[in-house]
Formats: C-alpha cells, structure tokens, sequence
C-alpha cells in the first residue's frame, strides 16, 4: 500500500493505478524527503511532480509543507487517481494553510511548452521504458523554468545511464536504493558579467 509518510496527511492511503505506473516506494521516497528536509527545501516550494502517476511524491511535498504542487499526468485513468489522492490530502490539510495542488493531464513535453510558471522543486519519475533521449528532452525544457535555488530529482532504474542534463542542469549527487537510483540536480547558474 501506497502512503503519504510525513506531515499533516501523514499515514493517509493513496490510490494507485493498477497498472501503467510503477510508485516510488514508501522507503525510498522517506529517504527523498529526509534528503530534502536537510537541505529545507520542501516547505513554501513551488513543487512540480512530472509522470506524477499517483501523485505521490508530489502530494508528499504538500502534505510536508510546499506551497503549490503541480501534478502532470499524460494517463486519463492515473490522472483521475492524483485528483482522488489529491482531495483526500486537500481534505486533511489546515484550513488555514491549505496547499494549492493542481492535475494537468498531459503530456510532460506539452506542459513544460506551454507553462509559464516557476518551480522551486522538481521530481522526474517516468516510466523505466521511457527513452534517454525523451527524458533529455524533457530535463532540457524544464531548466528554464526553475527558479536560481531549485533542485530537480529525477528517479530511474539503477541500471539506466546518468540523464543527459543539457546545457541548463549539473548533477549534484546520485543515491542508490536497490534498483532504484535517484539523481539530484541543480540549475547551472550565468556566470556574472
């Protein structure tokens, strides 16, 4: 079973496809999180999950505290299941400091085309399957859309090849977790003229 770890929704059950996604373990994305609590990063971000499947690494950033979380989705049936999981942590939040959380359900190369929006966090969790070249593509049209302190996670099998961060995005570190490797980057900044 699928849980949100930590934060107001803390122990909330999330939905999950039946098939066509493959979540982040509850052990891994506990390991994500203390990573990103360490560097404080999580509370008030702008959070953007991308192949967010259940929703769940997104909805665990809100439920710890980020200010607006953008769930993309290209599948219809994955999609319903973030706007559910989405109205049950929604339901469990402080009125008073409820967090934004939208569903896109398209495409993560559309999206990132169209939005205008910033982000302070990013996860990148596609599908094993997913082609290097595709996830090149979308790391690349993603760079200009993180503000200069952003950190993108990118998860992917252990036996993938290191993502090809183009121009805009340096990897800071790679952790392993069993077949799971997850990949922390950062905006390459302008040097000062």
């Amino acid at each position: 079973m699928t849980r949100i770890v930590a934060g107001f929704a803390g122990s909330l059950p999330l939905a999950v496809p039946k098939t066509g996604t493959r979540p982040t373990s509850d052990r891994v994305r506990e390991a994500i999180f203390s990573a990103l609590d360490a560097r404080d990063v999580v509370r008030g971000s702008r959070v953007l999950d991308l192949y967010a499947g259940s929703g769940a690494l997104g909805l665990e950033a809100a439920s710890r505290g980020a200010r607006i979380v953008t769930l993309v989705e290209n599948s219809f049936g994955a999609a319903q299941l973030c706007r559910k999981n989405t109205d049950a942590v929604l339901r469990a939040a402080p009125k008073k400091n409820a967090p934004k959380i939208k569903v896109s359900s398209q495409a993560v190369q559309s999206f990132l085309a169209a939005t205008g929006e910033g982000f302070d966090l990013v996860f990148l969790d596609p599908p094993y399957d997913l082609p290097e070249a595709e996830l090149g593509h979308n790391l690349t049209a993603l760079a200009p859309l993180l503000d200069p302190d952003a950190l993108v996670v990118v998860e992917r099998s252990s036996r993938s090849p290191e993502p090809a961060w183009g121009p805009g995005l340096e990897s800071e570190r790679r952790k392993d977790y069993g077949d799971t490797t997850v990949w922390y980057a950062s905006p390459v900044l302008a040097p000062r003229t």
